[in-house]
């Protein structure tokens, strides 16, 4: 996906040698989680609004220059790298650099998320489905053939958590044959914690524990 249209320049660098009491005023006009800062020319980190508000508004950027976080994207940066980069910063905004660490302007996250927005996982009509199974038991291909095997597409399969060796899995895939694929997912010994009205598996349950209920209670 194209992001260099996204690249906004509204926002100069601060040069190092600006006054805190600056960079103060630029956060309470905007709703920036940070901005960039520049030295002779080339970018060398962000400040964040965090640390501006706590830094003395006496003194100098360049006082505080141990301070600054130099997370940044490069131009030919793919936009899911540009979504972890957001997600490992805790920022709103993401520099952009090209050759020689010029700044070219930045990112900010809402425009990144847009473009996750138009990717099929998300537009395309679909069910969604989350199997979990042990970190070294699980397989791509394996969840892959599953899915296709019983005649429905995939639009998107990704990890969504590892906790203590288990791997929940999450898919979005076609409409079509969701019981089927729930079933052999049981079958293949993948746990599936989603909720789905086409199961009838859990259907099958519940009318069994009805039953098992009056029975008991005759």
């Amino acid at each position: 996906m194209e992001t260099l249209n996204y690249i906004i320049n509204d926002i100069e660098p601060f040069d190092v040698s600006a006054k805190i009491k600056d960079v103060q005023t630029v956060f309470n006009q905007f709703t920036y989680s940070h901005v960039p800062v520049e030295k002779d020319g080339h970018y060398i980190g962000c400040v964040s609004e965090n640390d501006a508000y706590c830094f003395d508004n006496s003194k100098l950027l360049s006082d505080f220059q141990y301070a600054l976080e130099p997370f940044h994207v490069l131009e030919d940066t793919n936009w899911l790298d540009i979504l972890e980069a957001f997600a490992l910063n805790n920022s709103n905004i993401m520099p952009v650099l090209g050759a020689d660490n010029k700044y070219l302007g930045y990112y900010e996250l809402g425009d990144i998320m847009s473009l996750f927005n138009n990717t099929p996982f998300l537009n395309e009509t679909g069910g969604i489905i989350v199997v979990e199974k042990g970190v070294q038991d699980y397989s791509f291909s394996e969840v892959c053939q599953i899915v296709e095997s019983n005649g429905s597409r995939i639009f998107g399969v990704f990890i969504s958590k590892i906790e203590k060796e288990i791997v929940q899995i999450t898919l979005k895939v076609g409409h079509s044959a969701m019981n089927s694929i729930v079933q052999t997912f049981r079958r293949y010994n993948y746990n599936v914690i989603s909720h789905h009205e086409e199961d009838k598996f859990l259907e099958d349950l519940k009318e069994r524990s009805e039953y098992l209920d009056k029975y008991l209670n005759i």
